[in-house]
């Protein structure tokens, strides 16, 4: 497994370095596109326990420079580990959803803000759906110190959200707070580096449900390092099961005014698990914007 995840992050960053050469024509982002917005993107996340990939198509309208929506439609395809016990391999449509967000620039402090709400779609016995309605509302504050960009995210959620950096091997059902905060230096024209550190705070009854095992539900109290989703496809209990915190490192690059990409390591102190993770998007959006 070491020598395959080796093998996929060499690949990724030959690619991304090739990509560089493109920076000089690259161009910088218009932070109040309006009108038609779509965006695809494609990442995965591979780790001990295996690799979740995702194929993320959404479509909607920015109506002002401060509103806008979208509709979003998730494929995923999971490949469980050999290692983990009662592993299970699977792909299908994961939980369709439709955001309103709102962003306001100011020179003092940006802040956007997002309520997201998914359709319970998803197979929950692969762990692609909970099985109920999900909602998430997540809100961002940054600014921009010359080539520093620090930021600060909070956000209330009845799920634990997958996110590009982190493709999780469980879904979650269950209250939470959720808190991300860090910075981006731009170092080099379209590439940036980036650092933040994350704590999601449940609380209330909570039910995990892993991506993958297909491991009936039983007692996991010996589970690794509190990886229930390890040993079990579907578990109930407090708070401390679905709690997570640690942090992710990313090198982020525009490859061009369309398309960017980006690759990162995310470390879960509290399951004391690795990551690393890659995602290619394409605005098609801006795309049709600009041919027309």
């Amino acid at each position: 497994m070491r020598n395959r995840l080796t093998s996929w992050f060499t690949v990724l960053l030959v690619c991304i370095c090739f990509a560089v050469s493109a920076f000089g024509q690259a161009k910088p982002a218009m932070r109040d596109d309006t009108g038609f917005a779509s965006y695809v993107v494609f990442g995965g996340t591979a780790n001990s326990l295996g690799q979740v990939y995702e194929l993320n198509s959404s479509m909607g309208y920015t109506f002002t420079q401060h509103f806008g929506m979208d509709l979003a439609v998730p494929f995923l395809f999971v490949n469980a580990s050999s290692s983990t016990a009662g592993g299970i391999s699977g792909s299908g449509v994961g939980n369709p959803s439709v955001d309103l967000r709102w962003k306001y620039l100011h020179p003092a402090v940006n802040f956007a803000s997002v309520v997201t709400g998914a359709a319970p779609r998803g197979e929950s016995k692969l762990g692609l759906s909970t099985g109920r309605a999900t909602f998430d509302w997540t809100n961002r504050f940054d600014r921009r110190f010359s080539q520093v960009t620090p930021f600060l995210e909070a956000g209330f959620s009845n799920t634990t959200s997958d996110s590009r950096l982190f493709l999780r091997p469980y879904t979650t059902l269950g209250l939470n707070t959720h808190f991300r905060g860090g910075a981006e230096v731009n170092v080099w024209k379209s590439l940036s580096l980036g650092a933040a550190a994350y704590d999601i705070l449940p609380f209330g009854n909570q039910t995990v449900f892993s991506r993958v095992t297909g491991a009936p539900s039983a007692n996991s109290a010996g589970a690794s390092h509190g990886r229930n989703f390890q040993v079990t496809q579907q578990t109930t209990g407090s708070a401390d099961i679905a709690r997570d915190n640690g942090f992710s490192t990313w090198l982020d690059a525009k490859l061009n005014y369309y398309v960017d990409a980006e690759l990162g390591y995310t470390r879960s102190i509290h399951y004391d698990l690795n990551s690393i993770s890659f995602s290619l998007g394409f605005n098609v959006g801006r795309l049709v914007r600009r041919s027309q």
